[in-house]
């Protein structure tokens, strides 16, 4: 077993002010790294991740339960990708730009998508699967990492 050591960190001065701060937390118990680069084309949608209650239910699925720590990254110095979170009959959907990162908890119990401006803070669903489709017209590589328990 491992100890996943997450550090986030902006460096900003803007007019002789620091604004920028540093974030460092760890997550116990890894014992599971899934870390790929995919190729993705624009006008496909591409499936990145698949999760699944076992991992033996899906092919390539990653155990939901036990992932505890996600990160989408654009490896592209100019294109942007959208990026699609889903879940069981819900999703939510980011641009993600050139050289950034979404970073997600834990698999289980991670998401609810509503219709409406208004956040009923209700029962959150599990993820079901990434899926990353490029904005322009070149080929843009992603990165995956999934740590588990």
């Amino acid at each position: 077993m491992a100890i996943l050591t997450v550090t986030h960190k902006e460096n900003l001065e803007l007019e002789g002010n620091q604004y920028g701060s540093s974030n460092t937390f760890t997550i116990q118990s890894i014992n599971e790294a899934f870390k790929r680069k995919v190729t993705c084309v624009n006008g496909h949608a591409t499936t990145i991740a698949v999760f699944a209650t076992e991992t033996r239910t899906s092919d390539g699925a990653i155990k939901k339960a036990d992932a505890k720590y996600i990160r989408i990254t654009n490896l592209d110095n100019t294109e942007a990708v959208e990026v699609a979170i889903i879940a069981s009959g819900t999703l939510y959907q980011i641009t993600l730009n050139a050289k950034q990162s979404h970073v997600l908890g834990a698999a289980s119990v991670l998401m609810l998508s509503e219709a409406d401006t208004s956040p009923s803070f209700g029962t959150m669903t599990d993820l079901e699967k990434i899926s990353v489709q490029p904005t322009g017209s070149a080929v843009v590589d992603i990165e995956l990492f999934v740590a588990s328990s």
